[in-house]
C-alpha cells in the first residue's frame, strides 16, 4: 500500500512538469476519448507508444512507476479474467469442462484492460507531474464557463483535486489499520481468497470514522487560514499557455486517428 503513487507528486524540472496543467487536464481527457475508440488489441498500440513515451519525459525513474502500478496491475489482471469469463461469443479457445474460454471473450478482456490500465498511467502521470494546487486552478478555469450555470466552480475543483490527493493517504491509514488489528491477533494472508476478502471488511469502519476525521481537521485548518471560498481570491501563480502545450494536444489527436485507422 506504501507504493500507491496516485495522487502523489514528485518534484522535477521536465518538460512535463513544466506545461500548463490545463493543457495536461485537456489532454488526459482527449486522451480517455480516443481510448474508446479502439475495439482490438492492435488498435491499443499507438496508445501505449505514447503513453510510454509521455513518462519517459517526466524523466522519472521507470522503476518507481512499475513499483506504484502493483497494485493497479492486480485490478486490472482480475478485470481481464472477469471479463474474459463473462463474454460467450466467438470461436472456443480452450473447451474446459466447467468454463469454455472464446476468442470473443479474450479480445474484449484484453481490450478493457487494456484501456483501464493506460487510463491509469496517464492519470498518475498527471498527478505525479502537478501539484495538488495547480491542479486546482486548472481544473477552476477549465470549469468557469460552468458558473453560468451555476455551479461553483471552485469549490468543485478544490473538492475533486482533495479527494484525488487523499487517495494515498487512505491507503495509509488502511495499513496502520491492518497492522493495530495483526497486533491483536487478526490474520489477513490465511485461508482461501473469501476468507481473506471477509477479512478485510472490519477495516471499513475504523477506516470511514478516519477519513471523517481527517475531513474535519482539513475543514478547521481551511478555516483557520481565512479561507472563504473562490470570491474574492487571487493568484500567485498565473498560468501560461505555450505552443508546446497546443502540440501535445495535437499529438493525442493524431494517436486518436492512428487508433481509428487500426480499428477492425
Amino acid at each position: 500500500m506504501r507504493s500507491m503513487i496516485l495522487g502523489q507528486y514528485v518534484q522535477g524540472d521536465s518538460f512535463i512538469h513544466r506545461m500548463d496543467p490545463r493543457a495536461k487536464l485537456t489532454g488526459l481527457f482527449l486522451f480517455l476519448l480516443v481510448m474508446f475508440l479502439a475495439n482490438r488489441p492492435a488498435a491499443l498500440i499507438p496508445a501505449a507508444a505514447f503513453a510510454c513515451f509521455v513518462f519517459l519525459m517526466t524523466r522519472i525513474p521507470v522503476r518507481y512507476l512499475l513499483k506504484g502500478l502493483k497494485f493497479i496491475a492486480i485490478m486490472v489482471i482480475f478485470l481481464f479474467l472477469f471479463r474474459m469469463l463473462m463474454t460467450r461469443e466467438g470461436t472456443v479457445l480452450l473447451d474446459l469442462p466447467w468454463l469454455p474460454i472464446y476468442e470473443e471473450g479474450v479480445r474484449d478482456g484484453a481490450v478493457f484492460a487494456g484501456r483501464l490500465f493506460l487510463l491509469m498511467v496517464m492519470a498518475t502521470v498527471l498527478t505525479l507531474t502537478t501539484t495538488p494546487i495547480e491542479l486546482t486552478d486548472a481544473l477552476e478555469r477549465l470549469f468557469k464557463p460552468l458558473q453560468r450555470l451555476g455551479v461553483p466552480a471552485h469549490e468543485l475543483a478544490l473538492t475533486m483535486s482533495i479527494a484525488l490527493r487523499f487517495i494515498p493517504t487512505l491507503f495509509s491509514e488502511m495499513e496502520k489499520i491492518m497492522k493495530a488489528q495483526m497486533a491483536r491477533g487478526a490474520s489477513f494472508s490465511d485461508g482461501s481468497i473469501v476468507k481473506r476478502i471477509k477479512a478485510l471488511i472490519p477495516l471499513l469502519v475504523p477506516l470511514i470514522i478516519q477519513s471523517f476525521r481527517r475531513a474535519e481537521e482539513l475543514a478547521v485548518a481551511m478555516e483557520a487560514r481565512g479561507y472563504a471560498g473562490s470570491e474574492g481570491r487571487t493568484r500567485f501563480r498565473q498560468m501560461v499557455w505555450r505552443a508546446s502545450d497546443t502540440r501535445v494536444l495535437f499529438t493525442v489527436v493524431l494517436t486518436g486517428i492512428c487508433i481509428f485507422a487500426l480499428r477492425g
